[in-house]
């Protein structure tokens, strides 16, 4: 067994994952078979793990989604338009390192958020950072940092972001500081980071929803000719999956 002042020690180091992986070996006999850089080896695997879970914790925590969701949980089931092979294509974060995007629409209820979740905590599991919004959300926090004289450092923050995910686009006409600023941050992101937009509206009604036609073609320039698309369909899963107690028939 150590003594106190040596796990002391390791403790005021942070080497918590360590100091649990040795007393673990201090109960078990069966560690006393294994030689001595064995033994080291797995102390230092159980350091490193311990790490990287804490890590990912913070980037899931950073991340801020709106669903707990993960890429196993996907539902093939319902006849939505979705392509299993593409999907574990996006699994591998290959496109996040290759810094192209992704565009999910669809009907109301499909799993569009759902989605977007889950390609976003994949994202932190593999080691990226990743930050969720709802388009009325980012616009308001963008207006607001315009406002305070936090805008500079608020673009970026959303620079640095390897997957901005920007949830519910296009579910009302932008204006202009809102087309103005989204473009502020798409260039930003631009060929060097990833972008997911999910939205009910399609693309072919991008420009009518922005407006201004040149500013929409400097958005759609950047967001689209580099993207994955992924187009849902079929009606709401949100029906199909309530568990509401039927009505009581009332008898006279």
């Amino acid at each position: 067994m150590l003594q106190a002042p040596t796990v002391e020690k390791l403790q005021a180091l942070h080497l918590h994952g360590l100091v649990t992986a040795l007393a673990e070996q201090g109960r078990q006999a069966s560690y006393a078979e294994l030689s001595f850089e064995e033994r080291l080896g797995l102390l230092v695997d159980a350091e490193w793990t311990a790490r990287e879970n804490r890590r990912q914790a913070q980037r899931l925590k950073a991340a801020r989604l709106k669903l707990a969701a993960c890429v196993e949980d996907i539902d093939y089931r319902q006849p939505r338009g979705l392509d299993k092979a593409v999907l574990r294509s996006l699994a591998t974060c290959q496109w996040i390192a290759a810094h192209q995007n992704v565009i999910c629409v669809g009907p109301t209820g499909t799993g569009k958020t759902f989605l977007a979740c889950a390609l976003a905590s994949q994202a932190c599991r593999q080691g990226y950072t990743a930050r969720y919004y709802r388009a009325p959300r980012l616009f308001q926090d963008l207006a607001l940092a315009r406002g305070d004289g936090s805008y500079p450092p608020l673009l970026a923050k959303l620079a640095r972001t390897d997957l901005l995910v920007v949830d519910d686009w296009g579910l009302a006409p932008l204006t202009d500081w809102e087309r103005r600023d989204f473009l502020e941050v798409v260039d930003d992101r631009h060929g060097t980071r990833s972008t997911l937009l999910a939205g009910q509206l399609p693309m072919s009604h991008w420009h009518e929803c922005i407006g201004d036609p040149t500013l929409a073609d400097a958005i759609c320039d950047r967001l689209v000719h580099n993207a994955h698309q992924l187009t849902l369909k079929g009606g709401s899963l949100r029906k199909t999956r309530a568990s509401l107690t039927a009505p009581a028939t009332c008898e006279r």
